[in-house]
């Protein structure tokens, strides 16, 4: 077959592969404006593509409160996977966690207290102690945990986000953004979805202190199962939600309202635009075969070609028969060929909207071929691209 024709016989096929789940004819999506929000800046987003439905002043720097713990959490979650701490080890109360002003799990100094329920009174009750105890534990200082914080937020991608503290009290230095947030709150789900669970518990009670989560919409709307409230008079009433329906997930950040209410009816206009009018889509597989491509020069003639990650789209609901797609690969594939080799790229676009732009990889190794197997190929090539 000759190279340009294997070309356009790939995109028809992956044409194919997004249109057969979808309906039998395109109808038309009509999608509104979205919801105006009561708040100094706000992002809705998916988590498993990345896209952004709706945000206003989404990379405007404030201060982000309570939000802030959630850094906190996940680089203690961070150093549970990776096997230097346990939910069971035992971590000393200093006298610098315990004065801690602000909200409080009522840790006391000189006692030690277990990372599970110190990582409880961080999340579920936005305890100041917990966070100073946590951050001691991990890296000897509130000061070093701090650098910490930083680095892994530059890891993350949030660049309009610093830290000074590793509970969010008021401090000039210390800001960032929804769409920072909204990395954040991103990577906490996907990256330790075991711990995940911990978001959404109501309540946590220690030392005979029955406290309830911040997150009122926790008791309002059953989808909602994390992740984080903030406040402070420079902050306001900030709130970090997600929510997951069916097979599709929305982070919602709002920040700088006016009240504790304000925040979660804010947050849930957001979801309720969001799963009315899109959803999430798995459009390749991780390790799925797109095509078999034609290899010169090695000890087999195919290779597998196609993605190492799923590929997850965000659409209007109703519209995947209308996505179209473009795969080009590389004129010539010639052997060696290692698994994860990129072998050209493909595009997914929605009304001409490019939804995905990645690369396709090389699934399966190809050695080089032997001496006369390479001279053959090398002779078949030549004439293949004479006559093209």
């Amino acid at each position: 077959m000759a190279l340009n024709s294997a070309f356009r016989t790939l995109s028809v096929v992956l044409v194919l592969m997004l249109a057969l789940t979808g309906k039998a004819m395109s109808q038309s999506v009509l999608i509104p404006s979205p919801p105006q929000i009561a708040g100094s800046s706000y992002v809705l987003m998916d988590p498993k593509s990345g896209r952004i439905i709706m945000e206003e002043n989404s990379h405007e720097r404030l201060p982000p409160a309570s939000l802030t713990k959630m850094m906190t959490a996940y680089i203690v979650e961070r150093e549970l996977d990776e096997g230097r701490i346990a939910m069971s080890d035992m971590v000393p109360i200093s006298v610098n966690a315990w004065k801690t002003e602000g909200s409080r799990t009522f840790v006391r100094e000189g006692t030690q207290v277990s990372v599970e329920d110190l990582l409880r009174g961080v999340i579920i009750q936005s305890g100041n102690d917990a966070s100073v105890a946590l951050a001691e534990f991990v890296a000897g200082s509130e000061g070093a945990f701090v650098d910490i914080m930083n680095q892994q937020a530059q890891l993350l991608g949030m660049k309009d986000t610093n830290f000074v503290n590793a509970t969010g009290l008021p401090s000039p230095e210390h800001f960032s953004t929804a769409y920072d947030l909204a990395m954040l709150a991103r990577a906490i789900i996907n990256d330790y979805p075991e711990n995940y669970p911990l978001y959404a518990e109501k309540h946590f009670t220690y030392n005979n202190i029955r406290q309830p989560n911040r997150n009122s919409l926790l008791w309002r709307d059953d989808s909602v199962d994390g992740l984080k409230t903030g406040h402070t008079e420079e902050a306001g009433y900030c709130l970090v939600a997600s929510a997951k329906r069916n097979d599709t997930r929305f982070i919602a950040v709002v920040m700088g309202t006016n009240s504790s209410e304000a925040r979660a009816q804010e947050i849930q206009k957001m979801l309720n635009y969001g799963f009315r009018y899109y959803e999430s889509e798995r459009l390749f597989r991780s390790g799925q075969e797109l095509i078999e491509a034609r290899v010169w020069g090695g000890q087999a003639d195919q290779l597998s070609v196609g993605m190492t990650e799923d590929v997850y789209v965000t659409i209007p609901r109703g519209s995947r028969n209308d996505l179209e797609s473009t795969v080009d690969l590389d004129s010539v594939i010639k052997a060696p060929i290692k698994v994860g080799d990129e072998l050209g790229r493909v595009k997914v676009s929605y009304n001409g909207e490019v939804l995905v732009d990645q690369p396709v990889l090389a699934l399966t190794e190809v050695p080089e071929g032997g001496f006369f197997k390479r001279i053959w190929d090398a002779i078949k090539l030549f004439f293949v691209q004479l006559f093209q």
